[in-house]
């Protein structure tokens, strides 16, 4: 698989091992929160707020908790002042992350995720130092069906994709943040349903990793993701299926 596919697979991986309630719904609320402070409250003309909404209604969260959420983030209810802070640095072999957060105390967040990277062979750095290294996307993937390539790229490229491509079980699809709404749409009115879909960073290169520091950056990537003001993290690195297998 390519390196692109490689990134996804422990996204993916992660995804099931994350079935902590708790966890999601406080991302989701967060994320709602920043959206409709960034956007404003209306949906249908906040493309960042609608993707919210939907992400919470499929984890089940109730309407109301969605509402007040949204409140919050407009200043119509009181609460915490929710900031979303992008973090920088590197990880094991010099592979370079980017931690995206959102936090109520800057301090804590910063502190944490300075002991996070200390701990697992990477060290947190300034401002700038790798974030040239990432290119933010509309990253759609879908399972194999009945469609062939030809009638799947005229599909996503029709509707304003940049690329499709064949990911041996699935298929990647990838488009500017402007025309993400647009191809996923459409590919929901094919009657598809994406495994994924997410505006992310994706790497212009990546580093291959194998041994000590495949097994190291893996736990770094693990514990990025499991730290509750987490809400992605992206990094620029690959290894062999046996390094994934070898961490479980």
């Amino acid at each position: 698989m390519s390196g692109h596919s490689k990134w996804h697979t422990i996204k993916h991986k992660k995804g099931a091992l994350d079935a902590k309630r708790g966890k999601i719904f406080t991302s989701l609320i967060k994320e709602i929160n920043v959206a409709a402070r960034s956007g404003g409250g209306d949906p249908t003309n906040n493309a960042r707020l609608r993707k919210a909404i939907s992400d919470a209604k499929g984890q089940n969260m109730p309407n109301d908790t969605i509402d007040r959420a949204i409140k919050r983030g407009t200043g119509e209810l009181a609460g915490e002042i929710i900031e979303e802070i992008s973090y920088e640095g590197y990880g094991p072999g010099g592979v370079a992350v980017m931690v995206d957060t959102v936090t109520d105390n800057k301090n804590r967040t910063v502190g944490e995720m300075r002991h996070i990277f200390s701990k697992n062979g990477g060290n947190l750095g300034e401002a700038g130092c790798v974030g040239w290294m990432f290119e933010k996307k509309g990253v759609i993937i879908l399972e194999k069906g009945s469609k062939s390539e030809d009638e799947m790229f005229e599909l996503v490229v029709g509707a304003g994709a940049e690329d499709l491509k064949d990911e041996d079980e699935s298929w990647l699809v990838t488009t500017k943040p402007d025309d993400f709404d647009a191809v996923l749409e459409a590919v929901k009115e094919a009657k598809l349903t994406p495994i994924s879909a997410e505006i992310e960073r994706v790497p212009q290169n990546r580093v291959k990793l194998s041994g000590k520091e495949a097994q190291q950056m893996l736990k770094l990537y693990d514990a990025l993701e499991d730290y509750d003001d987490v809400q992605k993290v992206a990094a620029n690195f690959e290894m062999d299926d046996s390094e994934y297998e070898a961490a479980g």
